[in-house]
């Protein structure tokens, strides 16, 4: 029997010069998709276009209509539509025509005065005969009348045009509507590998799955979300000065302050998240992805665009706007044109509205998946170090070989600037990892917050205006563990180490698990690590006129940065470097500005370094080997330069006539180097200088003594039992001699400014040494030095307790 729906679509195909052919699709399949490529539809994307085109809402061209059942009539005859797809698409162009049109008269006197509208010229003739024959079987009752069309109609259940499901793949429609799922190369896109080649220079799967990736958790929205923040910060000038500086990316730079100077939106996520939909589709109809990871990928775009826009007007709105940057030219104004057919055609793909695109289960499925491809732990390196180098989103997802030009510059980087040379292994990296230093940070940020900060009035001057400012802020951090301030760079010095290719991957794999375990212990998500770090930036900003305050924001903002599916799950506790006792972090304090401050228990260094070391020992000290450092950190702790001030100096206190005397034999002839120090000793004891004649100076043996075995258990000199029995002597020593860390410091400074050789920027020296001595007894600037968090040995504590438990084990006022 035959379907009278499908008989009155023969017979409109005759208008198009078609034979009377009770079933239109029934032309050989060959033939079909030759005469489609022939009418300008060589792929179904383009075919989809012209079926939405001639159901635009409101009313249709009707030569769309007639050109849309002819294409329809081939597509289904080519095998490029399933039949339920056909019919629905049918059904919804009957029902326009015979809804727009009382008659079949009126719908052929619409057609030939749209014909004439378009400067039809040939085949005007053929139109006008098959008219009149139409004409004629209506007259005579003949055929699918226009009465018995809508009867056909009416009895037909509606179909849908669109798979129902997924529907993530309704937001390809952005580029070209899919008729049908799961994409496939021929007919959907035959040239999907060249565009892919060209456009984006991907060329297999792995490509395009850090690509896809990319997009969705980084893209181009955040360069340019950074810049309009930046932006929204300058006046008129600073922002031509910015544009001015763009070249070659100037007509970017020109619609950007455009936006800002009209009050646009600043909203453009959709230009990466369609696009991922886009690469998506190329991807699963070439091959590289399995229909499942494509439309993984499409429902993780689905699901970012559902949390970020309330409608499709929205998402149109933010694609423009990317769009508009992308191409350096400013398309808003044409918003409206561009995008009507999906936004306003009753058979759009979009009329679903945009919250109920994903159901749960897909949603689901889709997050676990996009946490699954950042699984490896490295991911968590790529996104910590990636605050501060963007591009290495662009290695998501499957492990990408290092070009040797990356190798060559992050060696340079890890000799050059952090002394790390491979012949130190993964174990080098433990100097990196602070934890003596984060609680130090977090010591003092509770101390603000509570007022009990060390007093500025130190005995040997004021810390700068500047410093109390950093100093005192750090109570705004009082809440967020200080982990992540020094983690982010560890992350980033052990992602340089991985880069290099000098280091056992193993061992790098170790450590970064460590450091994922760290990082979840201290922070349960991806809004409290990213907020920590925020307040420690703005606190503490490594350069002041130019933060990662904007970027870290961004990460925590954005719902697709990689942040937000890292795997966030807490394993057995361990840390990629040692943890010291508060007490060790004391002992190591002792040596004071003598050197940088010790954040991290020293272990034996690279050759490099240990050559470094030994020229200082030998040009410092005269100290050659294992034995003689013994032998001379023996001296220091049990006899020192404080011995010789008692022997040979302070008996002059006692007889200021003889001193005067000593003096002045020294000064009427010529003295050697020996002689030159011992007279200016003297000329120290006569006239006080900083107190050398009333303050205990062992804290310049303790300091001198704590510093120098550090430098030998970085030459590997001293075993750690060695090490560690002589810092337990320093500790006993400076106990016994002092009370608190003021005292300390002026014994330090008397010794310092006492033993001094000669020298011509003595002064230069002093000044240096009393400021450094400032800063570490008022803690401004925070990272000077360590004594302002710490209690001195045997004092009574008097630190406030932290909020959290990342803090080093011995502080008893913490649970652990």
């Amino acid at each position: 029997m035959v379907d009278p729906l499908y008989a009155w679509w023969a017979q409109q195909l005759v208008l198009c010069g078609w034979t009377f052919d009770p079933d239109p699709t029934s032309l050989e399949p060959a033939l079909a998709t030759e005469r489609l490529v022939q009418l300008g539809v060589p792929e179904r994307g383009e075919l989809a276009w012209r079926l939405l085109e001639a159901l635009p809402g409101g009313r249709a061209n009707p030569q769309a209509q007639l050109e849309a059942l002819e294409l329809l009539a081939l597509a289904a005859a080519a095998r490029w539509l399933p039949a339920e797809r056909v019919a629905a698409w049918l059904q919804a162009l009957g029902h326009d025509i015979h809804r727009h049109h009382a008659s079949l008269d009126a719908w052929l006197e619409a057609l030939r005065q749209a014909r004439r509208d378009g400067g039809w010229h040939h085949g005007d003739e053929a139109f006008a005969l098959a008219g009149e024959a139409l004409s004629a079987l209506e007259a005579e009752g003949d055929g699918v009348t226009w009465e018995h069309l809508e009867g056909a109609l009416n009895r037909r259940v509606a179909g849908t045009p669109w798979p129902e499901a997924p529907g993530a793949w309704r937001l390809r429609a952005a580029f070209a509507p899919l008729l049908v799922l799961p994409p496939s190369r021929l007919p959907d896109w035959p040239d999907a590998a060249a565009w892919l080649d060209q456009g984006w220079q991907i060329r297999g799967r792995d490509e395009l799955i850090r690509v896809l990736l990319w997009l969705a958790s980084q893209g181009h929205r955040y360069g340019w979300d950074i810049d309009a923040a930046r932006l929204l910060e300058r006046d008129g000038d600073a922002r031509q000065a910015w544009l001015n500086g763009l070249g070659e990316q100037r007509r970017y730079g020109k619609v950007m302050l455009g936006f800002l100077s009209r009050g646009e939106p600043l909203e453009w996520a959709a230009w990466d998240w369609l696009r991922l939909v886009d690469l998506a589709c190329a991807g699963a109809a070439l091959g590289w992805l399995e229909p499942e990871e494509a439309e993984q990928f499409a429902g993780h775009a689905a699901d970012l665009l559902m949390r970020r826009y309330s409608d499709w007007t929205a998402v149109t709105l933010a694609y423009q706007r990317g769009r508009s940057l992308f191409d350096g030219r400013d398309g808003m104004a044409s918003h409206a044109r561009d995008w009507a057919l999906l936004l306003h055609s009753p058979l759009s793909p979009w009329r679903e509205p945009l919250a109920e695109l994903l159901d749960e289960p897909a949603r689901e499925a889709s997050r676990r998946a996009m946490r699954g491809w950042r699984q490896e732990a490295r991911h968590w390196l790529l996104a910590m170090a990636a605050v501060r180098e963007p591009d290495l989103l662009y290695r998501q997802g499957v492990a990408t070989p290092i070009e040797t030009a990356r190798q060559q510059d992050v060696r340079r980087y890890l000799q050059e600037t952090l002394g790390l040379f491979p012949d130190e292994g993964v174990q080098g990296m433990a100097r990196f990892w602070l934890p003596a230093q984060v609680h130090h940070l977090n010591q003092l940020a509770v101390d603000a917050r509570h007022g009990t900060l060390p007093s500025l009035e130190t005995g040997l001057g004021r810390p700068a205006s500047e410093a109390v400012a950093l100093r005192d802020g750090l109570k705004h951090c009082a809440r967020h563990a200080a982990t992540v301030y020094m983690a982010e760079k560890y992350a980033f010095y052990l992602l340089m180490a991985s880069d290099s290719g000098d280091f056992d991957p193993e061992g790098i794999a170790a450590l970064t698990e460590s450091l994922r375990g760290v990082l979840c212990r201290f922070y349960p998500d991806a809004r409290r690590l990213l907020d920590a770090w925020a307040a420690w930036e703005t606190a503490l900003p490594e350069l002041p006129d130019d933060t990662l305050l904007h970027e870290i924001r961004w990460h925590r903002d954005d719902p697709g940065s990689p942040f937000h599916w890292l795997d966030w799950r807490q394993t057995a506790w361990r840390e990629p470097g040692p943890r010291p006792s508060l007490e060790r972090f004391t002992a190591l304090a002792l040596a004071g500005p003598l050197n940088a401050g010790p954040w991290a228990e020293p272990q034996p260094e690279s050759r490099h370094e240990q050559a470094a070391l030994g020229e200082w020992l030998e040009s410092q000290y005269a100290l050659n080997s294992a034995a003689e450092l013994g032998d001379f950190l023996t001296f220091l702790l049990e006899v020192g330069d404080r011995q010789e001030y008692q022997i040979n100096y302070a008996p002059y206190t006692l007889n200021a006539r003889r001193l005067d005397e000593e003096i002045a034999i020294l000064e009427s002839g010529d003295c050697d180097e020996e002689a030159r120090n011992h007279l200016l000793r003297l000329r120290r004891v006569r006239d006080n200088v900083d107190g050398c004649n009333d303050i205990d100076m062992t804290a310049w043996d303790v300091a001198q003594a704590v510093d120098i075995a550090a430098a030998g258990r970085g030459m590997g000199w001293l075993d750690r039992e060695t090490y560690e029995a002589l810092l337990d002597t320093a500790l006993g020593l400076a106990r016994t001699h002092y009370g608190n860390w003021r005292d300390y410091a002026r014994g330090l400074y008397a010794g310092f400014s006492f033993f001094m050789g000669e020298t011509e920027d003595r002064q230069t020296l002093l000044d240096s040494f009393r400021q450094a001595l400032t800063a570490w007894l008022s803690g401004a600037p925070p990272l000077a030095g360590a004594w302002a968090s710490l209690d001195f040995p045997g004092a009574r504590p008097r630190h406030s307790s932290p909020l959290h438990i990342d803090t080093l084990p011995g502080d008893v006022r913490t649970l652990h």
